[in-house]
């Protein structure tokens, strides 16, 4: 029996993209919305009562009226946006956090987690958990981005032939510490505080790479300990493992174009570097939202997905 999927902003990145893949899919029927009516509450309600699966590609705001014309309906909501991230009754969408697979399989509202996020989560919740760095401790984080990840609007910019010269150059961003990753980065790796985030947008299309330093004397454990951690709670799925600077470099955009989210560790016993690298637009968005459907259809989560080996 074919799954019926409704897609509310299916124009936006991520939504065009999850429309795409979900397009060359035999398991999945599409429920489409006339173009001139994608902004009609009635229809838009009268859509995600239709469906299976709802995916909110919106901006906050939007997707939170969404979410409230998916009240009453049996549609299991899956929204991409920032707004129901830490909120009361939505299971946030990482499945590889130990016992969250489960909770999404069951679930009827799931939050898609932000990319930059991703990254900082999965390198520092395992750690919390095993008692491998205290709660309380003050961390840093950088995370390089390719420019899909601002949408639309960054993407002409980038790609206009009159472009600003600054943008030839990676751009520091986030300045006032108020990034809105920040509160499902604290909450769901149980931090006391907020880490100190440097987000960095430069001139590729899409990649990520996420950055976490650490004082060897400021935890307790050491860069063996992290590595053996790593191995074996990401030995499956769609993050995974992986010695990753064979040249002395790691590229943000070395996962361009796949799902999967690879984690290693680099530095030494001394002063230890964590590292995430994936695509922004893939396990740090549209891959992630496919990945969380597929879990909640009880099928391969992996499936129509693009893995490395």
């Amino acid at each position: 029996m074919m799954a019926k999927v409704f897609i509310d902003g299916s124009s936006g990145t991520t939504g065009l993209r999850i429309r795409e893949r979900l397009a060359e899919r035999n398991d999945i029927e599409l429920i489409q919305v006339p173009y001139e009516q994608r902004h009609d509450p009635l229809v838009r309600k009268d859509a995600i009562a239709k469906s299976d699966i709802t995916f909110l590609c919106l901006p906050d705001d939007a997707a939170k009226e969404s979410a409230a014309l998916a009240s009453g309906s049996d549609a299991v909501v899956i929204d991409t946006s920032t707004a129901h991230r830490t909120s009361e009754g939505w299971v946030y969408g990482l499945p590889e956090l130990v016992g969250q697979k489960e909770k999404i399989r069951t679930s009827k509202r799931i939050a898609n987690p932000g990319c930059h996020a991703t990254g900082f989560i999965a390198l520092i919740e395992p750690l919390i958990a095993a008692g491998m760095i205290p709660d309380d401790l003050f961390l840093s984080c950088t995370s390089l981005t390719g420019y899909s990840g601002g949408g639309k609007k960054m993407i002409a910019q980038y790609e206009d032939e009159g472009r600003d010269e600054l943008l030839d150059a990676p751009r520091l961003y986030g300045l006032t510490q108020y990034h809105k990753h920040l509160k499902e980065m604290k909450a769901l790796t149980k931090l006391v505080h907020e880490p100190a985030f440097q987000p960095v947008v430069s001139d590729f299309y899409s990649g990520m790479e996420t950055i976490i330093p650490l004082f060897r004397e400021q935890i307790k454990a050491d860069k063996a300990d992290i590595i053996a951690l790593y191995r074996e709670l990401y030995k499956d799925g769609m993050i995974r493992y992986q010695d990753f600077a064979k040249d002395g470099m790691i590229s943000a955009a070395a996962m361009k174009g796949r799902d999967d989210l690879l984690v290693h560790v680099e530095g030494n016993d001394e002063r230890i570097l964590l590292c995430a690298v994936f695509d922004n637009l893939g396990k740090g968005a549209s891959g992630a939202a496919i990945q969380n459907m597929n879990i909640v259809l009880g099928i391969d989560e992996a499936y129509g997905l693009v893995k490395g080996e």
